[in-house]
C-alpha cells in the first residue's frame, strides 16, 4: 500500500474517536467502551504489527531529524490497559528514543511549584517520544474527584474559587498550544472503560495468583466514584480538546482493538510530521567517499570491496 494512501486509511479509521473541538460530549451518550469497528481480533493482529512496524520506522527518522517531538498522553481509569498499550504499542521501537513517566502522589519539592511544574521537567526532547502514563489531567481529574488533594497544594484562598477548574482547563489549553508552537505534538488518548469490564478485570486480578500484584484495594475504593469520574472525563474532554491537541476516546473493553487504535493515532501524527533524515551537505559528502576508499583498500584477499554495495545491485 501506497504512502498516500496508507495514511488516507489510518486517518478514517481514528476520525470516530477524534473529540471535536467546542464539542460538549458526554462519555456514557457518546462513546462506546465496547466499539470495535466490525473488526475481528484476528484481523487486528495483523494491523497491529503493522502500526508497530509503521511506528518503528518513523521513530528512527523522527530521531534523525531531530526537530519536533511527540508526547503521548494515556488517561484512563483504573484497569483501563495503559501499561499493555504502552508495552504492545511501542514494542518495536528503539527504547533510547522513549521515555515513560508515570507520575504518583506529587512529593513536597513538586508541590512547592505550580500544578504543571512536575510535568514540564518529563517532557521529551526533540527527537523523542515521550509517553505520560496517566498526566497532567490527574490535576483536572483526581483532584477534582478528591477536592481534599487541594489542601496540600497551597493554593492562596483567593484562587480557590468556583472557576478553579475552569481556570486549569485554560492553563494547560495554553501550555500546550505553546508545545505545539514549538514543534511538539500532543497525542491525547482516554482510554474508555465500561463499569462491567472493568469489573472483570479485577476479579481477574483477585483470581489469578500471577495478576495478584496488580490489584489495590484503593482500585475498590475509587470505583465507588464511577459517576464522579466520568462526569470529571465528560468535563475535562469537552474543554481540553484543541484544534491543537485533540482528543481521542479509544473503546477499552477489547484490549486488542485498544491497541491498535493507540497504534494508528501515534503512526498519525509521525506520518503527518512526516520527518525524514537529514541530507549531508557536499563537504561532508566528499569526506564520505573518501572513507569509503579506504575501507574498500582494506578488504582482504577473496572479500568484497564492499558487500553491501554489491548486495544493493543484485537485487
Amino acid at each position: 500500500m501506497g504512502y498516500k494512501k496508507q495514511a488516507k486509511r489510518i486517518a478514517e479509521f481514528i476520525e470516530p474517536l477524534r473529540v471535536e473541538p467546542g464539542d460538549r460530549i458526554r462519555l456514557a451518550k457518546d462513546f462506546d467502551p465496547g466499539f470495535r469497528g466490525g473488526m475481528k481480533k484476528k484481523d487486528g493482529v495483523e494491523l497491529l504489527h503493522t502500526g508497530v512496524e509503521l511506528l518503528a520506522e518513523y521513530q528512527a527518522r523522527l530521531a534523525a531529524q531531530d526537530t519536533h517531538g511527540v508526547l503521548l498522553c494515556l488517561q484512563s481509569l483504573d484497569a483501563g490497559g495503559k501499561d499493555g498499550t504502552i508495552r504492545h504499542v511501542m514494542s518495536g521501537v528503539n527504547p533510547q528514543g522513549v521515555h515513560v513517566s508515570g507520575f504518583k502522589v506529587p512529593s513536597s519539592e513538586e508541590l512547592d511549584h505550580d500544578f504543571l511544574w512536575r510535568y514540564a521537567a518529563r517532557l521529551p526532547a526533540r527527537g523523542d517520544i515521550a509517553i505520560f502514563n496517566r498526566s497532567h489531567y490527574e490535576e483536572v481529574l483526581v483532584v477534582r474527584v478528591h477536592p481534599e488533594n487541594l489542601d496540600r497544594q497551597k493554593l492562596p484562598p483567593e484562587t480557590r474559587g468556583p472557576d478553579l477548574w475552569q481556570q486549569r482547563y485554560r492553563a494547560i489549553n495554553d501550555w500546550e498550544r505553546h508545545l505545539s508552537e514549538n514543534g511538539f505534538r500532543l497525542v491525547k488518548i482516554f482510554l474508555n472503560l465500561s463499569k462491567e469490564e472493568q469489573r472483570r478485570r479485577f476479579l481477574k486480578r483477585i483470581d489469578l495468583p500471577e495478576k495478584n500484584w496488580k490489584f489495590s484495594a484503593a482500585d475498590i475504593r475509587e470505583r465507588q466514584y464511577w459517576h464522579d469520574y466520568q462526569k470529571a472525563f465528560s468535563e475535562m474532554l469537552s474543554a481540553t480538546s484543541t484544534p491543537w491537541a485533540p482528543w481521542y476516546v479509544v473503546p477499552a473493553d477489547h484490549k486488542w482493538f485498544a491497541r491498535i487504535c493507540a497504534a494508528a493515532l501515534l503512526a498519525h501524527t509521525l506520518m503527518d510530521i512526516d520527518p525524514d533524515y537529514p541530507e549531508v551537505d557536499k563537504k561532508t559528502r566528499k569526506a564520505l567517499l573518501a572513507a569509503k576508499l579506504d575501507l574498500e583498500d582494506e578488504a582482504p584477499e577473496g572479500a568484497a570491496r564492499d558487500p553491501y554495495a554489491e548486495k544493493r545491485r543484485d537485487r
